[in-house]
C-alpha cells in the first residue's frame, strides 16, 4: 500500500511538472521571439530632407509640396503661376501689337511705306496717334519686365515654402510638450517667486 501511494505521489508530481513546463515554454519562446524581432513603431515619422524638396520645387513647382504631402498647396502654387503666368502673356501680346502699330504708322508718315500693312492693326489701335501707341508700348514693355520678375519670384517662394514645410516636419507637437508653473529661485531674474516652465520630453 505504501508503494502504491509512493508510486501515485512521484507520477501526480512528475505531471504536475510536465503541465507547468509546457505552460511556461511558449511564454519564453515567444519572449524571445519579441527580443530577436522587436515590433515596428508604428509613431515612427518618416524623415523629410529639405534639401530634396527645394530641388524638386525648383524643377517642377508642386513637386517639393508632393514630397511633403503637403497636397492642398497645389491649388494655391499653380493657381499663383498660373495668374502671374497669364498676365505675362497678355501684356507680351498688346507689346507687340502695339510695337506693330507705332511702326506702321511712323513708316507712312516719315517714308510713305508701309501702307498697306495698316489693315493689320487691331481696330481699337487704328484711331490712336503715335503718341499715345508709343506710349502704351512702353507700358507693356515694362509690365513685360514685371510679370515675368513676379512670376520668378512666386516660383522661388514655391521653393521655399517647400524647404521651409521639410525643416518643420520634424517639429515636436507631440502631448509631452508641458507647461508647469514652478515655484522657487529663477535664475534668470534672480528672485524668488513662480515661473513657467516649458518641458521638452
Amino acid at each position: 500500500m505504501k508503494t502504491l501511494f509512493l508510486v501515485l505521489t512521484l507520477f501526480a508530481t512528475s505531471f504536475s511538472i510536465n503541465s507547468n513546463a509546457q505552460q511556461a515554454t511558449p511564454g519564453l519562446l515567444n519572449d524571445s521571439i519579441s527580443i530577436k524581432k522587436p515590433a515596428k513603431d508604428s509613431t515612427a515619422k518618416k524623415k523629410f530632407s529639405p534639401r530634396i524638396a527645394a530641388l524638386r520645387s525648383a524643377i517642377l513647382p508642386g513637386w517639393g509640396q508632393i514630397y511633403n504631402k503637403k497636397y492642398w498647396k497645389l491649388p494655391i502654387v499653380y493657381g499663383a503661376l498660373g495668374v502671374s503666368g497669364g498676365i505675362f502673356f497678355y501684356n507680351l501680346k498688346n507689346y507687340k501689337d502695339t510695337r506693330f502699330a507705332y511702326r506702321v504708322k511712323y513708316n507712312m508718315r516719315v517714308f510713305q511705306k508701309d501702307s498697306s500693312l495698316y489693315s493689320q492693326i487691331r481696330d481699337e489701335l487704328k484711331p490712336l496717334s503715335e503718341e499715345s501707341l508709343r506710349f502704351y508700348r512702353n507700358e507693356f514693355r515694362r509690365d513685360i519686365d514685371y510679370s515675368a520678375l513676379i512670376f520668378l519670384l512666386l516660383w522661388g517662394l514655391n521653393v521655399v515654402d517647400a524647404t521651409v514645410d521639410a525643416h518643420l516636419k520634424s517639429f515636436d507637437v507631440s502631448p509631452d510638450l508641458t507647461l508647469n508653473i514652478k515655484p522657487g529661485y529663477s535664475e534668470m531674474a534672480g528672485t524668488n517667486g513662480l515661473s513657467l516652465v516649458l518641458n521638452i520630453h
